[in-house]
């Protein structure tokens, strides 16, 4: 198959598993704090808590594990670490809908950050194949499958839960999972090349990633701050709103971001491809950080909602961007490594983000989540926007 064809149907078939594997883990997120409080906790204050450690759980584990899996798909290939992903999220992820008490969920989003990765290793894959003159768009296009599953995801978890119950929403989810593994390994067929001599790459590996060092933390910065309103969302939604449907407008309040990434995404990809990955993230964060300010004063759930959706207009543009830098600046022997050394960022900002936000909700109040997290995206423009190396030119060797 001719190279351009070749990248294309990778495209869309890495787009229908990575929204499997989006939406299955965007099912449980709104009924969250409401599953901690019928596994026994009933403190608004310690509901928080708790959600904010189960939220962060996954991440310290996979922080730990992305680059060693990231170094393995280097040498062995990324489809395989891709069904390791997907195959090992299904099963404890289903094992979560069984659980009787707060440490037993907390103990299984451990295990689970052990086999994640499913989608930096898309990433990574799409990013091999992809000519670099069409890699913002292509991974921009990416990124919109998984945000349509983390917007149909949030939905439906808030509607089945009131169904079927939130145990039964583990199940479904394991499903998905397992659909989004089965699809990448019946259709995906990855050509590998030849791995590079040991010796040669112990000697070159560490100089190499050298380049990427501020494109991983600005993916912590901007991690940071987007993850530290997650596990407040729903209370935050439940102090506000005082109707019926709590568990499907809690689904609404997180998924509409999704709405908006579906435009954002590559709208912002294809600005990236004209102007820069650096100028297109300074735009994103600036613009995110002020879309917090609705949110922060909401009085009504209508306020929330605008809020969130002006968010999702612009977070859209920022893992693409930062993707297509790693793209651009690691040298293809290194790719997935890279890759995994990225996604610890994110994943050590997924840990931390929620930590903070959920122990500033606890100790100052809801308000001071949002102005903190504003603080630290407008932080992370400036760091962006005084970084030249960030311009995106390949300095190292292929």
């Amino acid at each position: 198959m001719p190279a351009p064809l070749h990248w294309k149907k990778s495209l869309w078939i890495l787009w229908g598993a990575n929204f499997s594997i989006m939406c299955g883990m965007n099912l449980i997120l709104p009924f969250l704090p409401l599953y901690v409080e019928e596994l026994g906790v009933h403190d608004v204050g310690e509901i928080v808590r708790w959600t904010g450690w189960i939220v962060a759980a996954q991440f310290i584990t996979s922080f730990l594990t992305q680059p060693l899996w990231g170094a393995i798909a280097d040498r062995r290939g990324r489809k395989i670490m891709l069904l390791r992903a997907g195959f090992g999220m299904a099963v404890v992820t289903a094992l979560m809908g069984i659980v009787t008490d707060p440490w037993q969920l907390l103990a299984l989003r451990l295990l689970n950050g052990f086999f994640s990765g499913f989608i930096s290793m898309a990433v990574s894959l799409q990013a091999s194949l992809t000519p670099a003159e069409h890699s913002g768009k292509s991974l921009g296009t990416l990124q919109t499958g998984s945000i349509a599953g983390s917007l149909i995801g949030p939905l439906v978890g808030g509607l089945l839960a009131s169904i079927i119950g939130y145990s039964h929403v583990f199940f479904i989810t394991g499903a998905l999972m397992l659909c989004a593994s089965l699809i990448v390994m019946i259709f995906i067929r990855e050509e590998r090349k030849a791995p590079a001599p040991k010796k040669t790459k112990q000697r070159t590996e560490w100089r190499l990633f050298r380049p990427l060092l501020p494109v991983f933390a600005a993916s912590l910065i901007m991690q940071v701050g987007m993850m530290s309103i997650e596990p407040i969302v729903t209370v935050y939604a439940k102090n506000i709103y005082t109707g019926s449907h709590l568990e499907l407008l809690s689904g609404l309040v997180v998924a509409i971001t999704g709405i908006a990434n579906l435009f954002g995404a590559p709208s912002l990809g294809r600005l990236g491809d004209r102007i820069g990955q650096r100028k297109t993230l300074v735009i994103a964060l600036c613009m995110a950080a002020l879309a917090f300010i609705p949110q922060a004063f909401a009085t009504g759930i209508t306020m929330l909602l605008v809020g969130r959706f002006l968010l999702g207009l612009f977070i859209g543009g920022m893992i693409p961007s930062l993707n297509v830098l790693v793209r651009k600046l690691a040298p293809t022997q290194i790719q997935g490594t890279a890759y995994g050394f990225n996604t610890s960022s994110l994943f050590l900002g997924n840990l931390l983000g929620p930590l903070l936000g959920s122990h500033l909700a606890a100790e100052f109040g809801f308000r001071s989540v949002f102005i903190v997290t504003m603080s630290i995206l407008l932080l992370s423009a400036v760091f962006v926007y005084f970084n030249r190396s960030l311009e995106g030119s390949r300095t190292a060797p292929t």
